[in-house]
């Protein structure tokens, strides 16, 4: 039930969900002929659905939690790498084949540490909710894509069970325990989504390098904004895709605070 909580309640509190929540009472005070009402909540709902789709807003946001793990120059020798799911779709008809989204960087970057000689073992941590995404557990469909690009069978360990970040550092830490890794491990997520991962698997007390990958601001993005009057027009109008990266990076933030209340970081 918490897993299921987890995804609903928040919906109500990112921009859309809280745009359309705000739309309803609107509508609501309309009806019962409260103009004034109506026309304060329907304009806070216009004004949270433009600031979230702010070109602006959205990249602040984003590098709020991306620049926190910036990529070392070189990452150390490690025992393990740990990559966590949330970006491999499964090969679900039509889809001829397993698919990545963004978030897909994840496998590729870990499976390239690993032929760079970082660690011995390559651990795949993320399973599948039945009723969000069905199919095999994430993890298979991570090793697949793996031994495609060239790390051996015998040295990916999988951690099919995990649906969220605590989840996967406690079943990481049992696989850890299981072949007796004590030493540091270097941790593969999204950029925007290492600050909480690295707070959840020290509180699991496993000693964790940030391995980011998946940035979505880059120094390119940055320059672009600031020199360009097409970029910088495009990101004063209300965009999809901003949305969208607001709403990703209020989501780690949410993460963040439940977390701390569950005593998980």
């Amino acid at each position: 039930m918490f897993l299921f909580l987890s995804k609903l309640l928040p919906l109500f509190i990112y921009p859309l969900g809280l745009s359309c929540l705000l739309t309803i009472v609107g509508l609501i005070l309309l009806w019962r002929r409260n103009s004034r009402g109506a026309a304060a909540a329907i304009l806070t709902a216009l004004t949270v659905i433009i600031i979230a789709s702010n070109g602006w807003f959205s990249g602040w946001l984003v590098k709020s939690l991306e620049s926190q793990n910036l990529p070392r120059a070189e990452l150390p020798q490690a025992e393990a790498i740990v990559v966590l799911g949330g970006g491999v779709k499964p090969a679900t008809p039509p889809r001829p084949n397993v698919d990545v989204s963004e978030a897909g960087d994840r496998i590729i970057y870990g499976a390239e540490l690993f032929r760079q000689g970082k660690a011995p073992w390559l651990i795949l941590s993320g399973g599948r909710i039945d009723w969000k995404d069905g199919g095999p557990p994430e993890s298979e469909d991570m090793a697949y894509l793996a031994e495609i690009m060239g790390v051996p069978r015998s040295a990916i360990l999988q951690d099919p069970n995990s649906l969220n970040t605590h989840q996967n550092a406690v079943e990481v830490r049992k696989i850890l325990e299981s072949k007796g890794i004590k030493g540091s491990v270097l941790l593969v997520t999204s950029a925007m989504h290492t600050p909480r991962s690295l707070l959840v698997f020290q509180r699991q007390g496993i000693n964790v390098i940030a391995a980011p990958t998946d940035f979505l601001v880059t120094e390119n993005y940055i320059s672009q904004e600031e020199t360009s009057w097409e970029a910088t027009l495009l990101n004063l109008l209300p965009d999809a895709y901003s949305l969208q990266q607001s709403t990703k990076a209020l989501k780690e933030y949410v993460g963040l605070v439940v977390y701390r209340l569950r005593g998980w970081i």
